[in-house]
């Protein structure tokens, strides 16, 4: 009997109903596919074509082998019971990732198809685990855990939880389950267990490298790279909850360049709309948006204005998107989806017709006054309810194919930018999955707390983010909620906060600060508030004197994080880095979550525990490293207590590189 064959490129399996199909895609990676009682499919959620490979196929009658550069796969059917076992291998002939086998006589399936109504299935892929193996990315879940093996993670998108479905592995190679289905994964110690409780198909992608930052590149190379960062983002952004009027905008732009601290962008937040779904300004509030954004470019300051995928059934564009079922569908009940400011459902990002008309208003009433960065709030998107089996889109039903939302979100302003004759895109979201990269996208990790756990949660989030292939990632300064600005706590986390996204890929100050204050319209009817002031000068001198100082640092480091961007648009290559990117044979690297490397040369410290004034820090081995406030000199492969008064961190330069820092940190 003849289970296998050669299909082009692709090695074939076929018995009882499923197929199988391994195929090159990408340099030393494989994509596997298996249907079953179906043809498969070429459609791919997250993977792009892929550059020509020339594997090389061995057929035997119990055994067929597929070889693609560094990795090979081998499909064995098992003695016992005929099941598909396959198994995947570097050149070196290392075992880096296997299917379970059938387990004798308990029948155990390692793809296993669970018919649902209709044509889909939940399908459930199980592969045996290493228990010394370490994971790695996999998007931003809100824990303080660098080695993801032994969790639990939901395949799905939250404010604040953007799932990601790629990791990389401490043995060598790289996983993307390439399924936009909502469902879960297990790093277990005994298996490791994807499932997607509706899809077509099983499909992922795998590579082997010898180096974190070769599988970085494989994955870039398939699913997408940035484009370059533009200037203005390589400074400093101003932002709270929120700027409510013109004038107050002004304001603030006019007072940040008569004291002479750099500023790159000014952002307004939500509900500077009439609506949710009007997409432009409040003439109340904002009587003449043209003028506004001209001075503030006359000052050297872009203007940056928040989107939401939120339509308020009041919205001027309601009616004419629910008749051209351009909006999100609920399966039953009332398409009440989000409620905030009233009732609201949401445009679907994943329908090309409702992008372009969602483009088109945004086009007339703020590019065509010349904002040129967006920001894409609500991305995930948050539904009031996370429901998932209740909502559809264009695309197929969220349970099915939800989690491409935000990066078809990203998607939708890029396009419409690039068709605009714009080329420097850069659009902050609250979300992503794979690909997200490539349309511009810069995530902030969502609505975070104000407490230094949540401040530990990010820096894990950001070293996952940059491995999961988002190399433009950034937080909340200072946290999102229940910051009290008079709070002396408070303002020495946001001290601290500050001087770590001086260090991360974009730096941005923001914050629902207390007290609140309500505000009206004309009318008398409520509108969205607006939290206490939240500008560097804000907090008492001293804070000022520390957060203007580090405004200073990021400007000397310009030419440098503009050189990191480059990397990351031409190689995929994370801003913010594990210390084992850069030290992959230092074994102590693969366990540090509390500090990061700032592209290749600046080990970062950040002071992360409430009233410290010095932490250890690990040097890694093999190198030198200078104390950026010192000038001294340490030897790496060695732990050190570093001092870090309230106006300083930890930073430390590989070799003695980017040495113009020494004595301004």
């Amino acid at each position: 009997m003849q289970y296998f064959e050669r299909q082009n490129d692709s090695l074939i399996f076929r018995l009882n109903g499923e197929t199988v199909m391994v195929s090159p895609w990408g340099e030393d990676s494989l994509r596997t596919r298996a249907a079953l009682f179906n043809e498969l499919s070429d459609n791919s959620p997250a993977l792009l074509s892929p550059t020509k490979s020339e594997p090389v196929i061995e057929l035997g009658e119990r055994q067929a082998v597929i070889t693609n550069g560094k990795i090979h796969a081998v499909l064995s059917m098992q003695d016992w019971g005929d099941e598909l076992q396959i198994s995947y291998y570097n050149q070196k002939g290392e075992l880096l990732l296997q299917e379970i086998p059938n387990g004798g006589a308990l029948f155990l399936k390692a793809r296993r198809f669970q018919s649902l109504p209709g044509d889909s299935f939940f399908l459930t892929a199980s592969f045996l685990s290493n228990p010394s193996e370490k994971i790695y990315g996999m998007g931003q879940y809100q824990q303080e855990t660098l080695n993801l093996k032994g969790c639990n993670l939901e395949l799905a998108h939250r404010n604040s939880q953007a799932s990601i479905p790629f990791y990389v592995s401490s043995l060598g190679y790289g996983f993307l389950w390439n399924n936009a289905a909502v469902g879960d994964v297990h790093f277990g110690t005994n298996t490791t267990q994807w499932t997607a409780r509706s899809c077509k198909q099983l499909d992922y992608w795998i590579t082997a490298g010898d180096t974190p930052a070769e599988i970085e590149e494989a994955y870039a190379n398939v699913t997408g790279k940035s484009p370059m960062m533009p200037e203005y983002g390589l400074g400093f952004w101003q932002c709270k909850l929120r700027y409510y009027n013109q004038e107050q905008v002004l304001s603030i732009a006019r007072e940040y360049k008569k004291r002479n601290i750099p500023l790159d962008v000014i952002v307004i937040d939500f509900y500077h709309w009439p609506y949710c779904g009007d997409w432009r300004f409040d003439e109340e509030f904002f009587p003449d948006p043209a003028a506004m954004i001209k001075e503030l470019q006359e000052l050297g300051v872009e203007t940056m204005v928040s989107i939401w995928p939120a339509v308020d059934f009041r919205s001027e564009n309601y009616e004419e998107m629910k008749q051209q079922n351009m909006l999100v569908k609920s399966n039953s009940g009332v398409d009440v989806q989000m409620i905030f400011h009233g009732n609201n459902a949401f445009m679907d990002a994943t329908n090309p017709k409702t992008r372009r008309y969602v483009w088109e208003k945004c086009k007339q009433n703020y590019a065509d006054l010349g904002i040129r960065t967006f920001w894409l709030d609500v991305a995930e998107p948050e539904y009031t309810s996370y429901d998932f089996e209740n909502y559809r889109y264009y695309s197929g039903t969220v349970l099915e194919t939800g989690n491409i939302y935000p990066r078809e979100y990203a998607r939708l302003f890029y396009e419409g930018q690039k068709e605009n004759g714009q080329d420097d895109i850069v659009n902050l979201i609250r979300c992503a999955w794979a690909g997200s990269q490539r349309y511009g996208a810069l995530v902030w990790s969502g609505d975070i707390m104000s407490t230094y756990e949540d401040f530990r949660k990010q820096i894990c989030a950001g070293i996952h983010m940059g491995l999961s292939g988002i190399p433009w990632w950034t937080t909340d300064i200072g946290g999102f909620h229940n910051g009290v600005a008079a709070d002396p706590d408070f303002k020495e986390l946001l001290i601290r906060w500050f001087q770590f996204g001086t260090f991360c890929p974009v730096m941005r100050l923001h914050g629902s600060r207390q007290p609140y204050t309500p505000i009206y319209n004309k009318a008398g009817e409520l509108r969205e508030g607006t939290g206490t002031d939240n500008e560097v000068w804000s907090y008492g001198e001293e804070a000022y004197q520390i957060m203007t100082k580090f405004i200073h640092v990021r400007e000397l480091m310009r030419d440098y994080t503009r050189s990191l961007m480059q990397q990351a648009h031409e190689n995929g290559h994370p801003v913010l880095r594990a210390l084992f990117y850069e030290f992959p044979s230092d074994p102590i690297c693969w366990d540090i979550k509390d500090s990061y490397l700032f592209g290749s040369d600046l080990l970062v410290a950040p002071i992360c525990h409430e009233h410290a004034v010095d932490r250890q820090v690990y040097l890694p081995a093999g190198i030198s490293w200078t104390d950026a406030r010192t000038g001294v000199v340490y030897e790496g492969g060695q732990w050190i207590m570093a001092d870090a008064p309230m106006d300083t961190l930890p930073v430390f330069l590989r070799d003695g590189r980017q040495d113009y820092l020494i004595g301004e940190i």
